[in-house]
């Protein structure tokens, strides 16, 4: 389909209009048009094309234009476009089935949710009714989604319109080593002082009272933190030692995303619960999921679970996500996302060594930030956290978005998430975008 420039100008301005935009003050808004995309790319309503290096929003992991998922979405809207979730219907079971015998081994059950937030949502509801108790612990540093519970879990400046929030959800510190305010000799000592850490704040809020863990295993948007040796190890021992569920938010590492089909796999650890949604079918249809133990899948053998959703297993979300997953493995996508990432780590130490401005970069399979600071050696951000009067990150954004590279930023940090069907010669042209527009935030540190 092709668009007028005028015609272009009249959408994005009914957009503004009509729409209530996501994070945004609206009267300052100019969103730009997207009219079509194919693989890494997308175009604008110019006809101007982007390298999409943040996979949208960490979730087109297949990249646009798949054709094999949109065909799975036409033919089943064709055959059945919707059942009630109290039906048992080819694609639901079939999905499920996949879904279980790729997550780790412990793993029995999944129930269909429409993406992350909710999955989230519902998992604190499992946790609660297994254990039948109502303390829930998160970071800060993390991100769990803007619905009222998942906000709760949230441990960042978007819960804060959530608060005053609800009772028995604590927050406890990461193992964010590059701001950590101890020098630690290595990886592992700093995951046991973060643990002694957070071992002893159970225990003074009630080790009984303690339904469940929630982490990202890898913190997403916040910066893209890499747990250090031994840490969720070390929360899966914590777990076992008070009866407390470990649960691992996998929305945006899980499908492949890391190198691996769910990011604990990097850690052999197995979670009591996963949660997950973007990349099991892209973007191309809303899915998500939460993942059980055999062991609590046998719980709700005898019973209720109180969980239900409209929308839950939609058949379309269900089609999609079966061709999704039969393309990670005809491409063998997950490998080429661990290998990919290799030639991804060398382009970013190289930034990072190169540029005065990059005082960090963090990386794993295709899931990757760079951290932006003003002075390498205080480690001084280049803005503080929660504040950015002058608009910083959201002009470097603009920097970026000018030469045909779109991302998105959060605080200081840039994040860096191509779809995993990214080629090593695309890798280096974008990142060599990256790399001219952080000059130029050099010369603003001068």
């Amino acid at each position: 389909m092709e668009f007028e420039l005028a015609t272009v100008k009249e959408i994005s301005e009914m957009s503004k209009k009509f729409n209530l935009h996501s994070w945004s003050a609206q009267g300052l808004l100019k969103p730009k048009v997207m009219i079509g995309g194919e693989g890494i790319y997308f175009w604008d309503g110019e006809g101007k094309r982007y390298y999409d290096m943040s996979s949208q929003l960490v979730n087109l992991n297949i990249g646009h234009g798949n054709k094999k998922v949109v065909k799975a979405i036409q033919e089943q809207a064709e055959r059945l476009a919707y059942s009630s979730p109290s039906f048992a219907i080819d694609v639901r079971s079939q999905l499920a089935k996949m879904v279980v015998e790729l997550a780790p081994d412990n793993m029995g059950k999944v129930f269909f949710t429409l993406g992350g937030a909710d999955a989230n949502e519902n998992a604190i509801k499992i946790a609660k009714m297994v254990t039948g108790r109502y303390k829930i612990f998160s970071r800060y540093r993390s991100y769990h989604g803007a619905t009222y519970g998942a906000a709760n879990l949230t441990g960042e400046p978007r819960r804060y319109t959530c608060e005053p929030g609800i009772p028995g959800f604590i927050k406890f510190f990461d193992p964010y080593v590059y701001r950590a305010p101890l020098p630690f000799p290595s990886e592992e000592a700093a995951s046991q002082y973060y643990l002694n850490q957070l071992r002893e704040q159970i225990i003074y809020e009630g080790r009984e009272s303690v339904a469940a863990i929630f982490l990202e295993t890898i913190t997403g948007s916040n910066g893209v933190i890499i747990p250090p040796q031994g840490y969720l190890k070390g929360i899966r021992d914590i777990c076992n030692e008070f009866g407390i569920l470990m649960v691992c938010d996998e929305v945006m590492t899980g499908w492949g995303r890391t190198g691996e089909w769910f990011a604990v796999n990097n850690f052999d650890v197995k979670p009591d619960i996963i949660t997950f949604a973007k990349g099991i079918t892209c973007g191309y249809a809303p899915l998500g999921g939460v993942l059980v133990s055999k062991e609590i899948a046998g719980y709700f053998d005898e019973h209720f679970l109180s969980c239900g959703l409209t929308y839950s297993a939609h058949p379309l979300g269900c089609a999609a996500g079966i061709a999704t997953i039969e393309y990670y493995k005809e491409k063998e996508l997950i490998g080429h996302a661990k290998q990919r990432g290799i030639t991804l780590g060398k382009l970013l130490e190289s930034l990072k060594e190169k540029h005065v401005c990059v005082g960090d970069v963090r990386y794993i399979g295709l899931f990757s930030a760079i951290e932006l600071v003003k002075n390498k050696t205080t480690k001084e951000p280049l803005v503080e956290y929660g504040l950015d009067p002058d608009k910083t990150m959201k002009k470097i954004i603009g920097m970026l978005d000018a030469k045909g590279f779109y991302t998105y930023s959060h605080e200081n940090s840039l994040m860096v998430a191509p779809p995993l069907i990214i080629t090593d010669q695309e890798l280096e042209n974008a990142l060599g975008i990256m790399d001219e527009v952080l000059s130029d935030v050099d010369k603003m540190l001068d």
